[in-house]
């Protein structure tokens, strides 16, 4: 198991966990972030990681993306 933010570009995951406080953990999953759902990094760009989830292209910032456990 390793963050998000440290996936390679291209690769498509399960996500395994999401961490972080109560808060964090909900708007995460509102965004399509919960256990199970495939996900993919498109690109990082200064510290901003865009990832393909549930059809949709996201941008999180490297801090969510360390919260989210592949």
């Amino acid at each position: 198991m390793m963050p998000l933010a440290m996936a390679g570009k291209g690769q498509e995951m399960l996500i395994k966990k999401v961490g972080g406080k109560e808060e964090t953990r909900l708007f995460l999953e509102n965004l399509g972030f919960v256990p199970g759902s495939k996900v993919s990094v498109v690109s990082e760009v200064d510290g901003n990681v865009i990832i393909n989830v549930k059809e949709s292209r996201v941008a999180i910032g490297k801090e969510m993306a360390l919260k989210i456990m592949v």
